[in-house]
């Protein structure tokens, strides 16, 4: 009966066993496992797989080869390089060794060792690995250093990969440099970081030190060609330039970028579909805003633009796009050398706008870019942050470098006028109307008829629209309501030397830095004309605010001796002249000895006012 009933409840494990068995055969194969990412896939195992670092693999190579082992390496570099990677596979080479043999370190691996793959998938216990990022204390390094007295279980060295040991805290550094400095024998040290000026210089006097480069454009593209052959996906030369492009130098990101667009493209990666991902413009379209734009033609560089948008282009991206073709550009016309990923449409475009602009507009549009990419980042409106950078970039590309302005300052005055220039071989924007435009001088109207019955009209104040002296410069900036700019030239400079159109001024301490750049631009919107101010050397003449307070001194001392105020002064105790003020009286100014009836001296007594 027991028999007969184990074989009634068997049954059913049975018929479960055949129902899982045939629904796996009926599932995908592969449904059951997870994608691992190419970045981890095809992380390299022998130094020989490593791109882009042979001086570093060279090194590690003679010195293994020579025992010129080192007791800690630093490896440093930007995000992506391979310094992980490279810490295992140093930690690899340490302690190779074939099943049965002792062997000794080596970078020639040609067989999988004893350690090989319990250090590869970082699970060896001679192996530690530790995040500083979230081992960042005293305690953490004290543990490490405790442990590091202990020979290895099964390896021949005891090996401490510290990733980002940038994170450390001052303290853990200071326990860890006696033990790095003479650590035991059988203990290694490995440190990878992202900022290695972060590091203490004690630390890095320890270690050897190797600059893990960023990798090639070319390099990168060659080597993602080759995991698309791998992963059995067709890939267009020109997409995987862009990606390598976008990956800055870092091999994890180009393979992470990779990744997604083998995803989207069904396992083929196109040049568009890798644009489309990376909210990248179109080369060509870009190298046409920038034409376009220095040209001068905003509007046509705002349609360009918001095309560009309209098709997936993120503004900072493109803004970013266009200060990459100024730079190759600026390289076609600085060494006559082009960028090697640029296609053959790409470097035709920048041959011919090397020919027609000129150096110093190529770098006034560099600096207004990489100021205007901060400007879109930061901005609540990127779209519209990103429009009016370049409509400052088209209304500037026709005023003169200052160059030009120098040469176009014919004589010394200042006077003669610089007109607009457009880029060679394009026609040059339409001038704006006099409304339109901030600094132009007010339309000139006919004077109505006056009948001569009538009193004429009392006449005008003088205009400072064209001052004769440094003192209608400060009246000038007074009537302009610009007290700031009137108290730094008050008392902030010294006038050394001035002639209409040409100032030079010695700045005290005090003084704005941008006091020269602002005074010409003011004087130029003010006056309608180009003024040159030079910042000198020589002490000049004292600020107009001493001066002034000079003479009121000397002012006051003048009618101080006067025997009538002398006898007022006695009639008030503690009273003082505060100020000297010119009366509306037309008469003569009467001599020193006596009171001049065309002055009238304000009394304070006892320091409060009058």
């Amino acid at each position: 009966m027991a028999e007969g009933k184990d074989q009634q409840e068997s049954a059913p494990k049975r018929s479960a066993k055949k129902a899982v068995k045939a629904d796996s055969a009926i599932a995908p194969a592969g449904a059951n496992q997870s994608h691992a990412a190419l970045a981890r896939k095809y992380r390299p195992k022998l130094f020989g797989e490593l791109i882009g670092q042979d001086a570093m693999v060279q090194t590690l190579r003679n010195a293994f080869a020579s025992g010129r082992i080192a007791q800690a390496y630093m490896l440093t570099g930007v995000r992506g390089v391979g310094k992980t990677t490279t810490a295992r596979l140093i930690a690899r080479a340490l302690n190779y060794a074939l099943p049965g043999a002792d062997g000794a370190p080596t970078l020639d691996m040609g067989e999988e060792g004893e350690h090989c793959r319990a250090i590869l998938e970082s699970r060896h216990l001679d192996v530690v690995e530790m995040d500083a990022a979230s081992h960042t204390g005293i305690d953490d390094v004290r543990d490490l250093i405790d442990s590091a007295h202990y020979k290895p279980n099964t390896a021949r060295y005891k090996v401490y990969i510290i990733d980002e040991v940038h994170m450390l805290s001052k303290q853990a550094f200071n326990g860890l440099l006696k033990t790095l400095e003479e650590p035991p024998e059988h203990v290694k040290f490995i440190f990878a970081t992202t900022e290695a000026r972060k590091v203490p210089v004690t630390v890095l006097s320890r270690c050897q030190r190797f600059d893990l480069k960023r990798i090639e454009v070319e390099q990168l593209a060659q080597h993602l060609a080759g995991i698309v052959a791998q992963e059995n996906a067709s890939a267009d030369p020109a997409a995987l330039m862009l990606i390598a492009r976008a990956a800055e130098g870092s091999v994890r990101d180009a393979l992470s970028i990779l990744d997604r667009a083998i995803a989207f493209g069904s396992g083929k990666v196109e040049a568009e579909a890798v644009r489309g991902l990376l909210g990248l413009a179109d080369r060509g379209r870009i190298f046409d805003l920038l034409e376009t734009v220095l040209a001068g033609d905003a509007g046509g560089a705002l349609a360009k633009f918001a095309g560009l948008t309209n098709d997936g282009a993120e503004p900072a991206q493109a803004i970013t796009d266009l200060a990459d073709a100024v730079h190759a550009v600026t390289l076609v016309k600085a060494a006559g050398s082009s960028d090697p990923a640029a296609s053959e449409a790409e470097r035709a475009s920048a041959a011919d706008l090397a020919k027609r602009l000129s150096m110093p507009v190529l770098a006034r549009a560099w600096q207004m870019l990489l100021k205007g990419h901060d400007e879109v980042k930061s901005s609540a409106r990127p779209h519209a942050a990103a429009d009016m950078v370049l409509v400052r970039l088209a209304y500037a590309a026709d005023l003169p470098t200052p160059g030009d302005l120098m040469r176009r300052l014919g004589d010394s005055s200042g006077e003669a006028e610089c007109a607009p220039r457009a880029m060679p071989g394009k026609q040059a924007p339409r001038e704006p109307t006099p409304a339109m435009r901030q600094d132009a001088p007010p339309p000139v109207t006919e004077p109505s008829p006056v009948d001569e019955t009538e009193d004429p009209a009392p006449p005008l104040q003088p205009s400072l629209a064209n001052p004769k002296s440094f003192e209608e410069v400060v009246e000038l900036a007074e009537e302009k309501r610009d007290l700031k700019l009137k108290h730094a030239l008050s008392e902030q400079v010294r006038l050394v030397r001035f002639r209409p159109g040409h100032l030079e001024l010695n700045p005290l301490g005090t003084a704005p830095k941008e006091l020269g750049q602002d005074l010409m631009r003011k004087l130029k919107a003010w006056t309608g004309r180009v003024w040159i101010v030079a910042l000198s050397g020589e002490e000049g003449a004292a600020p107009l605010g001493v001066q002034r307070r000079e003479r009121e001194a000397r002012e006051i001392e003048r009618i101080r001796d006067h025997p009538d105020v002398k006898q007022v002064l006695q009639h008030f105790p503690g009273a003082r002249i505060a100020a000297v003020r010119a009366t509306a009286s037309e008469e003569p100014p009467a001599p020193p000895a006596e009171i001049d009836d065309g002055a009238e001296a304000e009394f304070k007594e006892d320091g409060t006012d009058p």
